[in-house]
């Protein structure tokens, strides 16, 4: 099983290595994100867990990867690389596109009969259960960078700096493909607990897209509701570190 602080596996990263910590918590990145977003959220939580963050290809350290369109296919690959480092209570949590992919790593550990995620906290995003029907990866360049400006969560000088802009936009693009174009039975569940978690004010994930997530588990589901938009998870970091530290020591 992995020890080290090094991850050979480029599907992840590891800001803060806590080996001997009881738990193992992972992040699941947003559309257009990278794992360097969640680095507060790593220093924070390494006290009670080790904590790992997916890195999608196209970005970052993983830049002159082709990127990926489909959610099935990033959870399937998360998945299998993800194994290895299941060799303690595993909870995972995902922003957005991430609340997607995390949810489909956890239908293939039941797949697969493996033991995974004891609990899975899913952000910002609708059930799969709920239709989506905006077609933001069909916009312009202009138009999705304008998009994810409205948004929050993206550093302005990416925006506005000419190259940085053609940087990032494959990966931006793959990314709302995959979770503009996923398509999940109503009916599928996993045996995992569920808590849903949303910004009062965000209009693209609200309270009613995230309480039918209660349909997609046999496990006990919760919904909470904090201050904010679709990224509250910056603005509401300490309650969040706070149910997620609670969570862990328990």
């Amino acid at each position: 099983m992995p020890s080290s602080a090094a991850v050979d596996s480029p599907w992840f990263r590891r800001f803060r290595p806590a080996d001997s910590a009881p738990a193992r918590i992972v992040f699941f990145p947003h559309a257009g994100g990278s794992a360097s977003f969640y680095v507060d959220y790593a220093t924070a939580l390494s006290p009670y867990a080790d904590v790992l963050v997916v890195q999608y290809p196209g970005r970052q350290n993983r830049f002159a990867e082709p990127t990926i369109h489909s959610v099935e296919e990033l959870a399937e690959q998360v998945y299998q690389e993800l194994r290895p480092w299941a060799d303690r209570p595993l909870t995972l949590f995902g922003h957005s596109l991430g609340s997607a992919v995390c949810f489909e790593v956890a239908r293939r550990f039941a797949r697969d009969g493996v033991a995974g995620p004891e609990h899975i906290f899913v952000s910002a995003g609708r059930a799969p259960s709920r239709p989506r029907e905006t077609e933001v990866h069909q916009l312009s360049d202009d138009a999705l960078l304008a998009h994810i400006g409205e948004l929050g969560g993206t550093d302005e000088r990416l925006l506005a700096d000419p190259e940085l802009r053609a940087l990032i936009l494959p990966a931006l693009r793959a990314d709302y493909t995959a979770i503009e174009t996923y398509q999940c039975a109503p009916d599928a569940i996993v045996p995992h607990p569920i808590t849903a978690l949303v910004g009062d004010d965000d209009e693209r994930a609200t309270a009613d897209d995230a309480a039918p997530w209660a349909r997609h588990t046999t496990g006990a589901f919760d919904l909470r509701v904090f201050p904010g938009g679709h990224f509250y998870l910056t603005e509401q970091a300490p309650p969040v570190l706070e149910l997620l530290a609670a969570h862990l020591r328990g």
